[in-house]
């Protein structure tokens, strides 16, 4: 199995130097990769959520890219039309060159209807935009030039520098819904959805195409008490409880998972030291090696 770390990177809590430790230590600690979170604005609905600060996605996975050395670094989840498609391809190939080819690029729709508002994006199409980026994305990373439309009539658009890795970076496009599972199978290289039940997990992996992954996010909210609760959410217990969950995710044909140390309500959040620790804990309670991410 591998193992994901989600970053927040975001809040009153974090700052470049937390965000820095945050990748180091899941990078000493035998994780797979690290993702982050986006916003283009932040506006008061997203703001509840995920406080600003807000660090840029894109912008910080670059500056990342040479502060790690081998962990994989991406976005969970861009949302996939508040960016030009064209922008989001050069700015995507780019950074997975930078990197030495560790970039995985998550997409989804999104849900903050003031920050479609505010950049002019019709929210009731987000979804169909959202495949237009995902198709302008594999035709720019997979070929020199390509062709896109424009207000006097379609232009061939020139590559470079295209992605290192072939055919292209990992797309994980994120969601829970019929539509998200429908779009990883036409378009996705795997179905990233956000704490999915089981009842979710069983039913979405059986609707998965064959080759599509099966690349599930949960918590790793450790405690010193089992949970009897029957809605108990995966990755919520005992050490014994998140190894069972993570047995039934594998079972299931997950074969990399995403760990998520943030609680939701940023009333409970904790200090970047906290989760530095809860990192380290995930890594030698879980069996990461570091030698295995070489």
């Amino acid at each position: 199995m591998k193992y994901g770390i989600n970053l927040p990177n975001f809040g009153p809590q974090i700052d470049p130097e937390g965000i820095l430790a945050w990748a180091r230590t899941a990078e000493a600690a035998g994780f797979d990769n690290v993702l982050l979170s986006d916003h283009v604005v932040l506006t008061d609905d997203a703001n509840r959520r995920s406080p600003a600060p807000f660090y840029e996605c894109l912008a910080t996975l670059s500056w990342l890219a040479a502060g790690t050395e081998s962990i994989r670094l991406g976005s969970g989840v861009l949302i996939g039309s508040h960016r030009h498609p064209a922008h989001l391809a050069h700015a995507t190939a780019t950074i997975d060159r930078l990197s030495g080819g560790r970039l995985i690029v998550g997409i989804g729709v999104g849900w903050t209807a003031q920050a479609f508002d505010v950049l002019g994006v019709p929210f009731t199409r987000r979804g169909r935009l959202t495949d237009t980026t995902l198709e302008t994305l594999i035709a720019a990373w997979t070929s020199e030039t390509y062709d896109a439309p424009g207000s006097a009539g379609t232009h061939r658009v020139h590559n470079g520098p295209l992605p290192l890795q072939q055919p292209h970076p990992p797309l994980w496009i994120g969601g829970n819904g019929p539509a998200a599972i429908d779009r990883t199978n036409r378009l996705g290289t795997a179905w990233h959805p956000l704490h999915p039940t089981r009842g979710l997990c069983i039913a979405g992996v059986a609707s998965l195409a064959p080759g599509r992954e099966f690349v599930p996010r949960i918590y790793f909210l450790p405690t010193e008490r089992s949970v009897e609760s029957p809605d108990r959410p995966l990755g919520y217990g005992t050490i014994n409880q998140i190894r069972a969950d993570i047995d039934f995710l594998s079972e299931i044909g997950a074969q990399t998972i995403v760990l998520d140390t943030d609680p939701g309500d940023q009333r409970l959040r904790r200090s970047t030291d906290h989760d530095l620790d809860l990192i380290r804990i995930a890594g030698e309670s879980l069996g990461m090696s570091r030698v295995a991410v070489l």
